[in-house]
């Protein structure tokens, strides 16, 4: 018998979640990568926004092997947690926090802005979904549908803003595994299957550029043969319009 249960079961609550994505969210996968694929080929940019733990996504995809060049992830310290994250939870519901930080992002009707946010109701991820569709870009939302309903209130999610809805399917709070003895949850989700889902968008809009005879702007692991010569190459294409490179 294994000495983990807990661990066990949430892994593998994990992995049959995961397992569904493509039928919840097959068409949303589908336009996201159109998406992607007609910023890639007129050369535009994918910004990434997220507030709190949220804003790791766009990390994640920054200067990532297997991962896109053309990313760019949208950082501002008072909305991330490493220097004060009971102070970022106030910052994220303050009105007009996210206008002074786009101003450092030229995003248009060439780009993507991928907003994170499980969820969907804070208000600087709402008002950075409201900058985006007013530049015109196409604006793809990670959010949890069931949580955004449940914490909406009447308010304005960023699902309701967004041109393409990803639905983590993450339960109101993110936990899925309760503690014993106690009202307690434990595990969240949304991060994993939010980096599956964004990744899954890349690869699908990587390989029909590449199927099409496009050459898709990977970032190779600096360890691969080869690395150093490729990546060197997209750094000096997107560094004038990446300020995080």
């Amino acid at each position: 018998m294994t000495k983990t249960p807990t661990a066990a079961a949430y892994l593998a609550e994990l992995t049959a979640r995961m397992g569904r994505l493509i039928e919840k969210n097959g068409a949303a996968i589908a336009a996201a990568a159109d998406a992607v694929e007609r910023t890639a080929r007129a050369d535009g940019l994918v910004y990434i926004f997220g507030t709190g733990h949220s804003h790791t996504m766009a990390e994640e995809a920054h200067y990532r092997a297997g991962g896109l060049a053309l990313t760019v992830p949208i950082l501002a310290t008072p909305l991330m947690v490493h220097e004060g994250a009971v102070a970022s939870t106030a910052f994220e519901r303050m009105p007009g926090i996210v206008v002074p930080v786009f101003e450092h992002y030229p995003m248009g009707q060439d780009d993507v802005l991928i907003i994170v946010s499980n969820s969907g109701v804070n208000t600087a991820t709402v008002e950075a979904a409201q900058i985006g569709k007013a530049r015109g870009a196409t604006v793809i939302a990670i959010t949890s549908e069931d949580y955004s309903r449940q914490a909406a209130r009447g308010r304005t999610r960023v699902a309701d803003v967004a041109d393409i809805v990803l639905d983590n399917g993450a339960p109101p709070g993110d936990a899925i595994m309760s503690v014993p003895g106690s009202e307690l949850r434990v595990g969240p989700i949304s991060t994993s299957i939010g980096a599956a889902l964004m990744n899954a968008v890349f690869a699908e809009a990587a390989a029909r550029l590449q199927q099409s005879g496009a050459d898709a702007p990977i970032y190779l692991s600096a360890n691969m043969p080869g690395a150093n010569e490729i990546n060197e190459k997209l750094v000096a294409r997107y560094r004038p319009r990446n300020r995080h490179l």
